[in-house]
């Protein structure tokens, strides 16, 4: 099975937390078939001995053929306050220790200057991450930015400005290494009321990692309501239970020669939650293997 698994150009996998538990919580769900795994960190690394975590992950997995597909950590490194300033050391651990994990990607938020329009934030974004891109491709690993607003919007925000393809373009000017890029997923955009397709075509050659994680819109309350009602017109989904057609998101990855991860992103789905929330990633998860076509099998000789 690992053999024909180490042929998938993508991988069907799922978000871990960064903790002393990662190993053993691996270890509880492999046996479910995912096939990769991103560790993510919540704003730091605090006192994790990331040799020591690589060790018990790589014994969790065994000969499973699963891979850690990135490593993550979220916050805000482009401010200066205590931790944000460990989040931005968090960013550099990572890189330098990507390589134990066997991963060469590392993602997260790019952060912003707090209250301040996107474009504000630009110069200070190619003071953190133009020498953090730098460092991360002298060591062979690729940087990727989550497309989450948590919150925010062009005007104000308090976490990530890589929520909107105006921003990502600059961005990409900014810094112009290769090795940046966008870790994508079609929820944030369609919560925005962007149509994910048109925009993964455009975008796909610079997205290296992906979310597995899509979005429920209820268009009768947008009708009723708008966007900025008291209803809730979004609901963040897992595969298989919102709108997005997650074959055509594939066959567009596999078309535009994407290879890597998609990730499920759990804890989020208002229904498949609580004590339902492995049978949810789990039906994610074969949702997203028939998507793409299921197992890989060799053609006859």
């Amino acid at each position: 099975m690992s053999s024909n698994l180490n042929k998938q150009a993508i991988r069907i996998g799922t978000l871990v937390n960064g903790n002393a538990n990662t190993a053993n919580y691996i270890r509880q769900i492999l046996p479910y078939g995912f096939e990769s795994f991103s560790i993510t960190f919540w704003q730091k690394l605090g006192d994790i001995n990331l040799k020591q975590l690589a060790s018990e992950v790589k014994d969790a997995l065994g000969d499973s053929g699963a891979v850690i597909s990135s490593v993550a950590v979220f916050g805000n490194p482009l401010e200066t306050t205590p931790i944000d300033c460990e989040t931005l050391r968090g960013w550099e651990m990572l890189i330098d220790n990507a390589y134990l994990f066997g991963a060469d990607i590392v993602a997260g938020f790019t952060g912003r200057l707090r209250g301040q329009p996107i474009d504000k934030s630009m110069p200070r974004f190619k003071e953190v991450f133009g020498p953090l891109t730098q460092r991360a491709a002298d060591k062979g690993v690729r940087i990727a930015f989550e497309n989450c607003d948590m919150g925010g919007d062009w005007n104000s925000g308090d976490w990530n400005i890589a929520h909107n393809p105006t921003a990502w373009q600059m961005m990409f000017n900014e810094v112009t290494l290769p090795n940046i890029g966008l870790e994508w997923e079609p929820c944030h955009q369609m919560v925005s009321l962007i149509d994910p397709m048109p925009q993964l075509r455009e975008w796909v050659g610079k997205i290296f990692h992906v979310h597995g994680k899509d979005c429920t819109i209820k268009w009768d309350i947008v009708r009723k309501h708008g966007v900025d009602g008291p209803v809730q017109f979004a609901f963040h989904r897992t595969p298989g239970f919102g709108d997005s057609n997650w074959t055509d998101i594939i066959s567009e990855l596999r078309a535009s020669g994407f290879t890597g991860s998609i990730d499920i992103e759990g804890w989020h789905d208002p229904v498949y939650r609580g004590e339902l929330e492995m049978t949810g990633q789990v039906a994610g998860l074969n949702y997203l293997k028939r998507c793409r076509g299921g197992d890989f099998i060799p053609n006859p000789q």
